[in-house]
């Protein structure tokens, strides 16, 4: 097998296209990660779940909008919730997530660099 084989595109290519639903999905995700209060909080998750009161400690926004934002991740099924005792906890749904938010850090640390 030679080199040329080794790196062609296709090798890497997703084996079906998404298609209109899957497209319309991700556009979906990638605006959700595109509020820098969100991708903040979502990146705070990254390291391990927290309630409210830390997370807005972390991000520096006020709590009215953290409590938003984290209920918009809620909604879209990236982020899950536990109560412990009287505090509502926060945790990623799943290591995709987890994987993309640190992936988009990376691309922008490359650019930045």
């Amino acid at each position: 097998m030679s080199a040329r084989m080794h790196l062609s595109p296709a090798h890497h290519a997703h084996p079906r296209s998404p298609g209109d639903q899957g497209f319309a999905l991700a556009a979906e995700l990638l605006a959700l990660l595109g509020d820098r209060t969100r991708l903040t909080l979502l990146y705070a998750l990254t390291e391990e779940e927290a309630d409210v009161t830390t997370l807005t400690r972390v991000c520096g926004a006020a709590r009215p909008a953290v409590s938003q934002h984290l209920a918009r991740l809620r909604q879209a099924g990236l982020v899950t919730t536990r109560k412990e005792g009287r505090r509502v906890v926060y945790s990623l749904t799943d290591e995709h997530l987890r994987r993309l938010v640190e992936e988009a850090l990376s691309v922008a640390d490359h650019r930045t660099a």
